[in-house]
């Protein structure tokens, strides 16, 4: 269904042909919803899971497959509350004068890729420190998040299991350090939980996995989102630099107009209404945030626009992004900083496109000071 997706740049008018369907269509067991409202109930609604009603997983596992995002309660429930107290909004205050001496540091120059030398730096430096993990070891951590994402698309490939074993090579060593010398880090705070039989060894390696992709993958597509639709929108970026205290508005609208995350799904675990057991909705959250029906002139970018309800960007439920919080300070301070530090902002050439259809965002984003 969704393959005439790959490579397109703006995938929003084949939204609205999916939507002029119906707010739910589909056929032979797949279905498919760009309605705000029906997205939000059925991601609140605890008859769907992530999971087949026996347990099993759908067969197109990701990297993630085995972390508590894809996982339904008892399970997710147990794992999650483990994961909470490091996203806690005390643990994300104590970082936001990091972030803000980082974002600084990396605005040192004159020319520079907007990705690969800010937006993705930023928000690794602050799950690294999260985390616990030496600088030396994040150097390919964007590349990593970036396999993760594609293996959401297309399953794991051989090159994407060779980066998942390093990773796990890296935590397993970073491990064994923890246990013979506890810091206040989440790795130290996960082998405690493990000691008290609150998660397995294996557990435990698949929740880091997920926080360290979770803590900076949003990140990164959500600054480079925003700046390229205020840049795109010139009177936008001219509001905002006269108003820096609308940095939290431009996190939000950059959120609703273009959420990193595009599309995600839940398998219904009885009937309920037309969709029957087992079958899967495809829950498409970029149009949900584009409802007519919800947001006036949904297809406008505007700053100043009042998000009642919420945007599905952060999804919704029991799978409400455990990282919103941290998201949210980094995409501020990052706003922020590039309209105190470089006012004069532009693009230098053509921006380059992550090759994914789930996870929507730049590799590429050439751009000055001036």
């Amino acid at each position: 269904m969704f393959e005439q997706l790959t490579g397109h740049e703006d995938p929003h008018p084949i939204y609205e042909r999916l939507r002029a369907l119906g707010p739910l269509s589909g056929d032979g067991g797949l279905w498919v919803t760009t309605s705000h409202p029906v997205a939000n109930t059925i991601l609140r609604d605890r008859r769907f899971g992530m999971r087949f009603s026996d347990g099993s997983r759908p067969a197109n596992g990701s990297l993630l497959a085995e972390s508590f995002l894809e996982l339904d309660p008892p399970d997710h429930t147990r794992l999650r509350r483990i994961a909470t107290p490091a996203f806690s909004p005390k643990k994300i205050d104590e970082y936001r004068a990091r972030v803000e001496k980082v974002a600084d540091a990396l605005l040192d120059r004159d020319e520079f890729d907007l990705i690969t030398d800010f937006a993705a730096p930023l928000p690794i430096s602050v799950i690294s420190d999260l985390l616990g993990i030496p600088d030396a070891d994040t150097a390919e951590f964007a590349d990593y998040g970036a396999l993760v994402a594609a293996s959401i698309d297309s399953g794991v490939t051989a090159e994407m299991a060779d980066a998942n074993d390093k990773v796990l090579e890296l935590f397993d060593r970073l491990i064994a350090q923890r246990r013979q010398t506890p810091g206040d880090d989440v790795i130290s705070s996960l082998i405690a939980a493990e000691a008290e039989k609150r998660l397995t060894a294996q557990e435990m390696l698949s929740t880091l996995v997920l926080l360290l992709v979770a803590g900076f993958e949003t990140t990164v597509n959500l600054i480079g989102n925003g700046m390229r639709a205020l840049l795109d929108h010139p009177s936008q970026w001219k509001l905002f630099k006269a108003n820096p205290e609308l940095a939290s508005a431009v996190v939000e609208e950059t959120l609703r107009w273009a959420p990193p995350v595009h599309m995600t799904s839940r398998i219904a675990h009885e009937q309920v209404h037309r969709i029957g057991k087992d079958e899967v909705v495809t829950l498409l959250l970029a149009a949900a945030n584009r409802d007519p029906e919800v947001y006036p002139e949904p297809h406008k970018f505007d700053v100043m626009r009042v998000h009642k309800p919420e945007h599905l960007a952060f999804s919704s439920g029991i799978h409400y992004c455990l990282g919103a919080t941290l998201a949210r300070m980094e995409g501020e301070v990052a706003f922020r900083a590039l309209a105190r530090r470089m006012p004069d902002l532009r693009q230098t050439g053509p921006v380059e496109f992550r090759d994914s259809v789930v996870i929507r965002g730049l590799k590429s984003f050439p751009v000055s000071r001036s």
